[in-house]
């Protein structure tokens, strides 16, 4: 078990806090890797932080809701934690994403990722937005007694 206390002192807890809530205001989300890290190695969050900050927080050619719109994709693709997922689908929501964009972003995995991954990505974006589909009618189902 790791002793929190032996290693920080109350200076190193009031900057690990101000880091992550600063993550949290560029950001708009933090992780629970980012917490754990900032309370056991601050400098390698940092630095790994700083090439997530050059590569997609910073303003450059692209602006931020297409950067989200490609992290879904991104994260889509790789099958990432649905919880990963979601918060790049409410911060491209933030930034002005339609829930229709979204929804078309993730559907660009099915060509090159397949239908698995596209469903991983759309099962997520559906709790998110709260989208609901249109059942069959009921005089097209089987009935019951021949349901398999």
């Amino acid at each position: 078990m790791v002793d929190d206390d032996a290693r920080h002192d109350d200076g190193d807890r009031d900057e690990q806090q101000r880091y992550v809530d600063e993550m949290v205001r560029r950001r708009g989300y933090v992780l629970d890797y980012h917490r754990v890290m900032a309370a056991h190695d601050l400098p390698v969050l940092k630095a790994a932080n700083e090439l997530v900050s050059a590569a997609y927080l910073e303003e450059r050619s692209l602006d931020r809701r297409t950067k989200e719109l490609l992290f879904v994709l991104s994260l889509t693709v790789v099958r990432a934690e649905r919880h990963h997922i979601a918060s790049h689908i409410r911060v491209a929501l933030q930034h002005g994403a339609t829930p229709q964009e979204i929804l078309e972003a993730i559907e660009i995995a099915l060509p090159q990722a397949g239908v698995v991954a596209f469903q991983h990505g759309f099962d997520v974006w559906r709790e998110v937005v709260g989208a609901e589909g249109i059942e069959p009618s009921p005089d097209v189902l089987p009935h019951p007694e021949t349901r398999n």
